[in-house]
């Protein structure tokens, strides 16, 4: 199959498939004889191995390694479930971090009268909340 119908099953792009093959994820397709690159059923098993890999938020780097523990039948399963726990501990940081935000963010929106005054503490506490003081750039 063709590029396109590759993406089309996959689910990707064939931006995105090219974009693969270009940092090995994907093995360079073959080439039809007129010069158009062709997919079988191993580069869709693939491409569809990557696609959830990646909505399940794995880097591009973690996706690599998990498509080297995939193709090794030697490992062991306690080196797949290492790279997964610890992109499960990545993705707590990230959520307490963005609850933080969100719950600091909701407590301005809270504090806002959201009427014709021009006091607004959401403005005030972007202004004077800390950021780029020369005590944190040192």
């Amino acid at each position: 199959m063709n590029i396109g119908q590759a993406a089309k099953h996959s689910g990707l792009s064939a931006k995105m498939i090219r974009y693969y093959e270009s940092i090995g994820l994907l093995r360079p397709a073959g080439r039809s004889a007129s010069g158009y690159r062709t997919y079988g059923t191993d580069d869709l098993h693939r491409l569809g191995f990557i696609r959830r890999a990646r909505d399940l938020g794995f880097s591009l780097e973690e996706v690599g390694r998990l498509l080297s523990l995939w193709q090794d039948r030697q490992r062991a399963s306690a080196d797949v479930k290492a790279l997964a726990s610890a992109h499960v501990q990545e993705l707590n940081r990230k959520i307490a971090e963005l609850s933080e935000l969100r719950d600091t963010l909701q407590s301005l929106v809270e504090h806002c009268h959201g009427d014709d005054r021009p006091d607004c503490p959401i403005l005030s506490e972007l202004e004077s909340g800390p950021c780029c003081s020369t005590k944190q750039a040192s």
